[in-house]
């Protein structure tokens, strides 16, 4: 997705104010799984908080398990509640394109976050990790980490522009370092699919170096399909998102778990946040926000483990 400029003023203090009355509608997936858990939590407590900080502001949350049931919850909002803004991460890209930009020209200010629509220039804003840095920190890492000729599997997401991005700034990465990528195949961001889709790499391979799984709830599967397996200690996996579970795991200098790459669920927070801004006019906003991906390691772990944290 095209990268432009976003200009807006610190967020600190500007709702002391009273804003405009406005609606914004928040639809996003259904906590399925930790990451999109992490999602719906930072989502709810930071409607509760501006709404309270300014009662005339008013907001539609709804959750969604499917692309057609998203769809209809926004025309649900449109129709129903009359929203000034949509703020939306889309269940997936390609279908949630034309339903958004129906929504977009019929003057409703809208907000894309993590997984970008299949066509550019239907939003206002857009907010998401860096999802090219996400995949290239971790081929980074492989091609710096793993001996000459290392076999790796990879588990990739839903299929979306974020899973894209990310895919190619992996492949990208491992150019030229003779690393052997042996399957990939998509793992849908979720636990039980992963396990399965591992469970098959296991038994077509018997020489696997390493996994990338493109999230930690499929590096928990993966974990689990090779600790079934009998084959702890053969291979090395790297997820992404900064789970908890995997950060505690690189803290305690865990062999299989070495690192981890992040991909803050709490972006959400930012977009509702940045959103209000926007429509009520209490800042300039506009464009993309990009936020970096950072690798977590042995050393640097402890900054990014959070005991009272959903994920």
């Amino acid at each position: 997705m095209k990268k432009t400029l976003i200009a807006a003023t610190a967020l600190t203090g500007i709702f002391a104010s009273p804003l405009m009355a406005e609606t914004i509608g928040v639809s996003i997936p259904a906590a399925t799984h930790g990451w999109a858990g992490a999602l719906n939590f930072h989502a709810e407590r930071t409607i509760e908080r501006l709404e309270e900080a300014n009662p005339d502001l008013d907001f539609v949350l709804t959750t969604t398990s499917s692309p057609s049931q998203q769809v209809s919850d926004i025309e649900d909002m449109v129709a129903t509640r009359n929203i000034d803004a949509l703020v939306v991460l889309p269940f997936e890209s390609e279908p949630l394109t034309a339903p958004i930009q129906r929504v977009s020209e019929g003057g409703v200010w809208v907000t894309v976050v993590d997984r970008g629509l299949a066509q550019d220039g239907i939003e206002n804003l857009y907010v998401a990790g860096d999802n090219d840095s996400f995949g290239r920190t971790a081929g980074t890492y492989f091609a710096e980490a793993l001996d000459d000729g290392a076999k790796i599997v990879v588990m990739r997401g839903i299929a979306s522009e974020v899973d894209n991005e990310r895919v190619a700034g992996f492949e990208a990465a491992l150019e030229g370092s003779n690393i052997e990528v042996l399957a990939m195949d998509h793992g849908n961001w979720n636990r039980d699919t992963a396990f399965g889709l591992m469970q098959d790499y296991l038994s077509r391979f018997p020489e696997i170096d390493a996994v990338w799984a493109a999230d930690d709830d499929m590096a928990v599967g993966a974990l689990a399909a090779i600790d079934q397996a009998g084959r702890t200690g053969e291979m090395i996996v790297v997820g992404g998102a900064g789970m908890k579970e995997m950060v505690a795991r690189i803290r305690d200098n865990d062999a299989t778990v070495p690192v981890n790459v992040t991909y803050p669920p709490a972006m959400i927070s930012t977009a509702i946040e940045m959103t209000a801004l926007g429509i009520t006019g209490a800042a300039p906003v506009s464009g993309d926000l990009i936020l970096a991906s950072e690798l977590i390691t042995p050393e640097n772990a402890e900054n990014f483990y959070f005991e009272d944290s959903p994920y």
